[in-house]
């Protein structure tokens, strides 16, 4: 039987008597304070095409070859690597080797004047990456929601990244290790700002599945009920995330594996690392390009007359700041998953610091650490979803799952600070870090965007509109981080650790202990998680995102926003 095209519903409320908009403030109760169990379903339009098998493939294959092993990665490590070559023990002075046997564990470089950490170097690397990455989505990231830009800007940005990766070749020697920084930063932001874009797609691709239009079109014949639509999309939601994230995680793997025909039988080349780059990155272009060639057009509307791409995202700020009141799930989770994330990432840095040092910065033994992340990553993925699937789990009660291991992470980190029998201090911590890492954070990754996915308001998925967040450093640092609604999400996941990394450098400049920084990071994620856990309603939350968008519909379709409500049909009870 050919399937009928859905009635295009910009500009009304359906008319299907199991839709109902919740337009009270969140506390589910009606105008005449009664308790309401009203569940709000999101317009679509069926002037979006429907989402092609090559299409699905090219999205998963994208995110397969963008796994992070060289950016991410290898380029850490080979920046490290050289830093720590160029460097000196401050304790025997210059000239001495940091690498030496007798060596105190301590390790500088000059630095504007004076001396810093090698470790401290590297966590300043990514502190100024994530702050580049910041006024990159706030300047330049409202103009993926208009148009086809978005499609072109990460193209662009997926070619600089492949660019810096492929440069990589030039570096052969310690007095290099500034232009490894340099390349580290550039490949780094880019990477960061291609998952983010290449997130920002999912929504509306998971909206535009065969599954959802099919489930869309029994729920406006009246086959299923308001609430069994609304269980069964969060549902083909998680499915698209979790395949994707599989494939990442696939990919991960084969890169690692096809990186070992380079590191074993050329293991004393001095260029491996090098070639290894090389080879990483070719996978990733191999199977990237492929995005670019399928993806369907599903453009933005037309920027407004009068506006540049430079500056609208500015301009919308001021907007931001005045919805936190009618969207403050979405605001609590955002603020909360921004510091987890901080605290998230930096632990990695921090632990991925530690490592290199312990390896001696051997791409060959952080090959096979990546093996047991990524094959435990994938297993990990796919059971994740089955769980999910087969019991129905809500995905915030799977994602607090994952929120325990993140915060014993760091706090497994501090014990270091005590004893050296445990706390990172030996190898078989790393296996087991990487294993954990792998089994729990990989679908953390997952399920945080659905859950983003969930609290969005329906077609402003890209749309540069909320907030600004004042977050506390310490009782006198205070930053500032504008941010968007799913790139918003993007920005607190890949480029909040702008908190995290000058904190803890400052804590290893001060002490010459890497361990003491796991104490912040601990207390960092504890206190998010803690808000995710409590604070967060995902269901309210999504229902009061789709009455959000249900009032500025027009902005969807227009990019001008205004603060004239549309008039809802009233809701009817269920």
């Amino acid at each position: 039987m050919s399937r009928q095209p859905l009635p295009e519903i910009p500009h009304e409320v359906s008319s299907n008597p199991l839709v109902s908009v919740d337009t009270s403030d969140g506390s589910g109760k009606d105008d005449s304070g009664i308790e309401t169990t009203e569940v709000a379903i999101a317009p679509v339009s069926r002037s979006e095409p429907i989402v092609t098998r090559k299409e699905l493939w090219s999205y998963y294959l994208y995110y397969n070859g963008d796994n992070g092993v060289g950016p991410n990665g290898y380029s850490m490590t080979l920046f490290q690597s050289l830093a720590t070559a160029a460097g000196y023990d401050p304790v025997k002075g210059p000239g001495s080797d940091c690498s030496a046997s007798d060596a105190s564990g301590q390790c500088v470089l000059p630095w504007a004047g004076g001396t810093k950490a090698v470790s401290s170097v590297v966590l300043v690397a990514n502190g100024v990456s994530f702050a580049v990455m910041t006024l990159i989505f706030t300047t330049i990231g409202s103009a993926a929601d208009y148009g086809s830009f978005g499609r072109w800007l990460l193209l662009i940005l997926t070619v600089i990244c492949w660019g810096a990766q492929f440069a990589s070749m030039s570096l052969t020697s310690p007095d290099r290790w500034g232009v490894a920084m340099a390349l580290y930063m550039i490949g780094f932001v880019t990477y960061g700002a291609t998952l983010v874009f290449y997130a920002a797609v999912f929504p509306r691709l998971a909206r535009n599945t065969p599954h959802a239009r099919t489930l869309r079109e029994k729920y406006e014949r009246g086959e299923i009920s308001a609430e069994e639509y609304e269980v069964e999309e969060s549902l083909e939601k998680n499915r698209i995330s979790n395949i994707s994230t599989m494939h990442s995680n696939v990919g991960y793997i084969v890169t690692l594996a096809l990186n070992l025909s380079l590191l074993l039988p050329r293991e004393k080349d001095p260029k491996v690392n090098n070639y290894v780059l090389v080879l990483t990155n070719g996978y990733w272009v191999l199977l990237g390009i492929w995005w670019f060639i399928f993806q369907q057009p599903r453009p933005g509307p037309t920027l407004p007359k009068g506006e540049h791409y430079l500056t609208i995202g500015w301009k919308q700020i001021w907007i931001a700041l005045k919805q936190y009141k009618k969207l403050p799930y979405t605001f609590i989770y955002l603020v909360a998953f921004f510091l987890l994330a901080d605290g998230l990432n930096t632990t990695g840095t921090l632990v991925s610091i530690c490592q290199n040092d312990k390896f001696n910065f051997s791409f060959l033994q952080n090959t096979y650490l990546g093996l047991s992340q990524a094959i435990t990553s994938t297993i990990s993925t796919l059971g994740f979803w089955y769980i999910q699937k087969y019991w129905k789990i809500s995905t915030k009660r799977m994602f607090v799952v994952t929120n325990v291991v993140t915060i014993l992470i760091p706090l497994w980190g501090m014990i270091g600070i005590w004893t050296t029998k445990f706390g990172f201090h030996n190898v078989w911590e790393f296996w087991a870090y990487n294993v954990m890492f792998g089994l729990f954070q990989a679908p953390y990754y997952a399920f945080s965007q659905t859950m983003m996915a969930e609290l969005t308001p329906p077609g402003f998925d890209n749309m540069v509109c909320p907030v600004v967040f004042s977050l506390t450093v310490t009782l006198t640092l205070t930053m500032f981080t504008f941010v968007q609604f799913f790139g918003l999400f993007g920005l607190s996941n890949r480029a909040s650790s702008m908190i995290g990394p000058n904190v803890i450098q400052a804590i290893i400049d001060r002490t010459g202990d890497n361990w003491k920084g796991f104490p912040f990071l601990f207390a960092l994620c504890t206190a998010a998680s803690i808000v995710i856990w409590f604070g967060v309603d995902v269901t309210t939350g999504r229902r009061d995102a789709v009455a959000w968008a249900e009032k500025h519909r027009s902005y969807a379709e227009t990019g001008v926003y205004t603060e004239e409500d549309a008039v809802p049909q009233k809701p009817k009870k269920l």
